[in-house]
């Protein structure tokens, strides 16, 4: 690659890394690249992360190899790192930026910002808030058009933190609301900036994403999930599992999470022929990694073959082919749902706020959404098995709204990138 092409970036993307370990985020980032990508193929892409230094992957889009560039950007007290978002902020008030993150912003057709799909709020905590506004800030302080795609906004703890989110939400070239409930909150925190033209209603941008098969066969998955009749698929949430007196207290628990999957999966061993493939969204060794939340769950289990773990290694694309071959899926991990939904699978998630809800009733299955803030344990395992039971009747619904979401979901794509109007800039490259 040219220095030329470097010259005319197209399109920067924040907000959805494919280096955080949660597929979740990786399924945004890699949905947007692919949908860019189909509609400009030449567009030179900026993928802001979690690295360091100017870094090139090749992605396939319909049966073509594209580029695109990797720069890193997070919160670091080392101000001598030209990743800090803070050495980026202070250069981006320079007219002439030294820091090549900025250069890249101002090359930029347009910004676009996921924002981790619901990290739009202070309820994280202030260095992911930080995270999150930062970005959004740069490129308006450069001129830049933001485009933030269909996210969750808020809630918001701090009236300035509020007062922030509505600046950058009333100058931004468009915010879409990922659901109904999301587009209300956006009114709320706009008020009378709501823009109706450019404050708009989508849908989660991962019903775009691709399925793609894994290369090979690892672990023998592939062939464990076509031996007989179709598997269940079970994500057990590491941020719920993991340690159930904390998530309890933090997100006012009335089940006890762990103790309903494991109910739910000994259940399904006991009273069905079907294998169980325990699914891990969240990958690694943090506190919160699903990977933990399996073992643990595994170790209790004495299932033999009927019960497997998702292998490592597997990317956003192909854990969707993956979520796909099964006969139902129970998630907790919002993307993880996402992925059944998508691909026609009856889903159930189990909730601990108010961000799934929506995007079920968007395909016309809200009641597969069980509160485990509302229900007790087994309350929570008796509904989920009904959402079992009753999978066919979700299938059938599953068939006929789905397409229609999935459309609305690539076709919003057309919207965001007619919105690029910085002068001087294309989104195709040497075009």
């Amino acid at each position: 690659m040219t220095r030329a092409l470097l010259d005319r970036t197209g399109v920067c993307l924040f907000g959805a890394p494919l280096d955080t370990g949660n597929l979740g985020v990786s399924a945004l980032g890699l949905a947007t690249l692919h949908a860019v990508l189909r509609r400009h193929p030449h567009s030179a892409m900026t993928l802001f992360d979690n690295g360091r230094g100017l870094r090139c992957s090749t992605l396939e889009v319909d049966g073509r190899s594209a580029h695109v560039w990797h720069r890193g950007a997070w919160i670091s007290r080392r101000v001598h790192r030209p990743e800090s978002l803070w050495t980026m902020s202070a250069a981006s008030r320079l007219p002439q930026p030294v820091t090549a993150g900025v250069r890249a912003i101002d090359r930029a057709a347009v910004v676009l910002d996921a924002s981790g799909g619901d990290s739009f709020t202070d309820l994280y905590g202030r260095r992911r808030l930080q995270l999150v506004v930062l970005p959004k800030e740069l490129a308006l302080r450069r001129g830049r058009p933001l485009v933030l795609l269909p996210q969750t906004y808020g809630p918001f703890r701090e009236v300035d933190n509020a007062r922030r989110a509505g600046a950058l939400l009333a100058n931004a070239e468009q915010a879409w609301a990922r659901d109904e409930h999301s587009l209300q909150r956006l009114e709320e925190l706009l008020e009378d900036r709501f823009d109706p033209d450019r404050h708009r209603l989508g849908v989660d941008v991962a019903f775009a994403l691709p399925a793609v098969a894994p290369p090979g066969d690892p672990s023998g998955l592939v062939q464990w999930l076509k031996a007989g009749d179709p598997p269940v698929g079970v994500n057990i949430s590491g941020l719920l599992a993991n340690e159930p007196p904390a998530a309890r207290d933090r997100f006012g628990l009335r089940a006890d999470y762990r103790e309903a999957m494991v109910a739910l999966v000994r259940r399904l061993l006991a009273r069905t022929d079907r294998r169980v493939l325990l699914v891990a969204h969240t990958r690694g060794s943090s506190a919160e990694s699903d990977d933990r939340a399996c073992a643990a769950l595994m170790a209790e289990l004495e299932a033999g073959d009927r019960v497997r773990v998702l292998p490592d290694g597997l990317e956003a694309t192909e854990l969707k082919w993956v979520i796909g071959q099964l006969a139902w899926f129970c998630g907790a991990r919002m993307h993880a749902t996402i992925a059944g939904l998508s691909s026609g699978v009856p889903t159930a998630a189990v909730a601990y706020s108010d961000k799934v809800g929506g995007v079920f009733e968007t395909c016309g299955v809200g009641d597969a959404v069980i509160d485990a803030r509302w229900v007790g344990t087994g309350e929570l395992l008796e509904r989920l098995w009904t959402q079992w039971t009753a999978r066919d009747a979700q299938a059938a619904r599953l068939a006929t709204e789905v397409p229609r979401v999935v459309d609305r979901a690539d076709r919003q794509f057309d919207a965001v990138l007619a919105s690029v109007t910085a002068p001087g800039c294309s989104l195709e490259v040497g075009r």
